[in-house]
């Protein structure tokens, strides 16, 4: 394994624990609310705790990368009915 992919393993995993870091500010502040009753929700039909935070860190990480590359603001509406839609993740933006 070269240096770049350690790197690169390293950046993924700071990613996703600071993703991850993000989606329980959420629940701990109640927003957005759609946070909290989408976490409930899976809780309720058997999802385990990080198996959740997974998917809700996903749907963030999609957003962010629309955000960047779009060069727009975070838009909060199609998160939060992304969030809805969990387990279904959304379709991965162009």
């Amino acid at each position: 394994m070269s240096d770049h992919e350690i790197d690169h393993d390293d950046d993924e995993a700071f990613a996703e624990s600071t993703l991850i870091q993000a989606i329980e500010n959420q629940l701990e502040s109640g927003e957005p609310p759609a946070a909290q009753a989408v976490f409930n929700k899976l809780t309720l039909v058997g999802y385990e705790r990080d198996d959740i935070l997974n998917l809700m860190a996903h749907v963030l990480a999609i957003e962010i990368d629309a955000m960047l590359g779009e060069d727009r603001p975070f838009n909060a509406e199609w998160y939060e009915t992304a969030l809805r839609a969990l387990p279904e993740l959304p379709p991965e933006k162009e």
